[in-house]
């Protein structure tokens, strides 16, 4: 009779392990991640600027793969207005041409992440010139 009491008792003590190990487990295994995403939204702006008296001409942009061309906006400044990109897209370019009337006129272009200012360029002169930045959320 002992024998069998004993044998019952480690059979219950084996189930009664058996069942903490798997809802340890289970319980382990539904743990959240405290991992941060790999990749988040930012808020982006293009932005485009001439002293008084200069002409913007062309204004290209891309965000990934997708281009935008703009040809003579009106006025001295020109933004593109805020919007929302992945960090998954690789590469954001900005490119602007102006005709500027004197030697000490500038072309200005700045690209805002999350409204502070990562990249700018300044051109400095007369005629024609060119402005371009490029940015990547990829660490290389």
């Amino acid at each position: 009779m002992k024998q069998f009491y004993k044998s019952k008792s480690l059979l219950r003590l084996s189930f009664l392990f058996v069942l903490l190990f798997s809802v340890m487990t289970v319980l382990n295994s539904c743990k959240k991640d405290n991992d941060e995403e790999e990749f988040a939204d930012h808020v982006v702006q293009f932005e485009v600027k001439t002293t008084t008296g200069g002409v913007i001409r062309a204004i290209v942009t891309q965000v990934g793969t997708v281009k935008t061309d703009i040809f003579d906006p009106v006025g001295t400044t020109w933004a593109s207005g805020e919007f929302f990109v992945n960090s998954s897209q690789a590469q954001l370019n900005l490119d602007a041409k102006a005709d500027l009337p004197s030697a000490d006129s500038e072309l200005v272009v700045n690209l805002y992440i999350d409204g502070e200012i990562v990249r700018t360029k300044k051109m400095v002169g007369a005629g024609p010139l060119v402005a371009s930045i490029d940015y990547s959320f990829l660490e290389l």
